[in-house]
């Protein structure tokens, strides 16, 4: 269908629109609905194409890159984060800029792996153009459940308190911090944040605990 039949096509639409003829069920903007419901191959490969391309919310209008994973798509260990940094926006790449290269630090120094052996992924795929919104992580939602269901980690270890929040629901992070859990079938287990790190460097030793029970488990 080329451009000019499509702009005919919804100019058409609109003008029976405006007689009041309904032409489609109205749309349901409901935010506690799951837009994201649609169906994905499971493919890793295809779906970061199709996330690649994908339109669906305003942060795509803003974005410079679109960061799917990185990482062994057979990891143990899956990261979570709740968004791309600016800096990785900026590069399309993860573990990039000061929280970049203190998470580096965790897996190399702690944990004792090579960042490739490590998935990493977040909530959405793109740096939101203002403050990360629930709608936003309901609309990327499905990219990461199919990561979830391909990978199957060992354990999910979820990176500050508003990937918490989003991710489970939950709004007892601090209570919660520091201790694995299972959340639809999933292990996880929550720590700070490496911007909130960064601003609080005093949390570091807490974090650095989490991070050696992380590999605890692993080696379990």
């Amino acid at each position: 269908m080329t451009e000019l039949t499509k702009k005919s096509l919804l100019n058409y639409l609109n003008k029976l629109k405006s007689y009041g003829y309904n032409y489609h069920e109205n749309l349901n903007l409901n935010i506690n609905s799951k837009p994201s419901n649609f169906s994905l191959p499971n493919d890793l490969f295809k779906i970061e194409k199709i996330a690649q391309n994908c339109h669906l919310c305003q942060n795509s209008k803003t974005r410079k890159n679109v960061l799917f994973s990185s990482g062994n798509i057979n990891s143990n260990v899956m990261f979570l984060f709740d968004e791309p940094s600016t800096s990785e926006d900026d590069t399309g790449q993860f573990n990039v800029g000061k929280s970049g290269e203190m998470i580096v630090k965790m897996i190399t120094n702690v944990l004792k792996l090579r960042i490739e052996d490590v998935y990493t992924t977040s909530l959405v795929k793109c740096k939101s153009n203002d403050s990360l919104k629930f709608s936003d992580y309901e609309i990327c939602s499905s990219y990461l459940e199919k990561q979830i269901q391909i990978v199957n980690p060992k354990i999910i270890v979820i990176f500050g308190e508003k990937a918490y929040n989003y991710f489970t629901r939950n709004d007892d992070f601090f209570k919660i911090r520091g201790k694995e859990f299972m959340f639809n079938d999933k292990l996880l287990l929550a720590t700070y944040s490496p911007s909130f790190l960064l601003r609080n460097p005093s949390y570091k030793k807490d974090s650095y605990l989490d991070i050696l029970r992380v590999k605890s488990i692993l080696e379990s």
